[in-house]
Formats: structure tokens, sequence, C-alpha cells
């Protein structure tokens, strides 16, 4: 599984001219899944998320991760995470997991974080609009 996070003062995500959900301080997450993927690897990015230190501390070092910050999450399903485009001018999505595992995996990840942390999700597969005030910026891909 992939995660690009994202630092914000505020995201939101909107279908359809309809705000689905907005956070302020906390991380977007932009979460792809990969055909291999599974529930433990959804628990391994999750609890990295979590714990990963990209808020300052008192001393301005990134030090503090999303709970210590009182922080949300806001979490995106973005499929084109798992494209490989190390080969020509268009890039292949055979690595992505089939929309049914995907979206199951996505579905499981944003109820395991809802149940730690104030968490926000969009509408999987739907076509979404995405507006974020990057804190830093500050962004960093993870994968499990």
């Amino acid at each position: 599984m992939i995660a690009l996070i994202q630092r914000v003062k505020h995201a939101s995500v909107s279908v359809n001219e309809r705000c689905v959900g907005q956070i302020d301080t906390g991380l977007l997450v932009l979460l792809g899944v990969e055909k291999n993927d599974d529930e433990h690897r959804a628990d391994q990015l999750l609890k990295k998320v979590l714990a990963y230190r990209v808020f300052s501390d008192e001393a301005g070092k990134m030090n503090l991760n999303v709970q210590q910050v009182s922080g949300a999450l806001l979490v995106v399903s973005q499929f084109t995470l798992a494209a490989d485009t190390q080969k020509g001018l268009r890039p292949s999505f055979s690595n992505g997991a089939s929309p049914e595992m995907a979206e199951k995996l996505y579905d499981y990840f944003r109820v395991k974080a809802s149940e730690q942390i104030q968490t926000q999700c969009g509408i999987f597969a739907a076509d979404m609009q995405v507006s974020l005030t990057n804190d830093g910026p500050v962004t960093f891909w993870l994968h499990v």
C-alpha cells in the first residue's frame, strides 16, 4: 500500500461541488492500493501514518506526529499512486489492485483510522476535487 501524506493547515474534498470531507490541522492521506495488499499491510501503513513525525515541536524540529498535535486525517483514494511510470509516456496501472479489492482496503483503512483519530474521507471511485493548504510544504511518500 502507498500513502502520499501532506501536512496541511486545511484540506477538503468535494464531489459534485458538495464538500464530503474536510479537516484543519492534520494530514491529507492519498491512499493507493496495489495487487498484493491486504489488511495486514493496511494496518502497517496506518500505524506508520499515525506515528510519522512531520509536525514541529517547540524547537521547530519535526518531532511530533499527527496525534500529538491533535490533528486529523483526510483520507482520499488515489489509484494513480500504483502507476508504473518507468517506461514510455503513459502510465501503466497493472500494479494496481482490482476496484473491488481497492475499495475493500480503502474502507478498512479509513474505518481503522477513525477508531484512533478524527478522520474524514472522500468517496471511493468518485470524481473528486481536493483542496488543501500544504503546511511547509511537507509531503512524504510512504510505502509498505
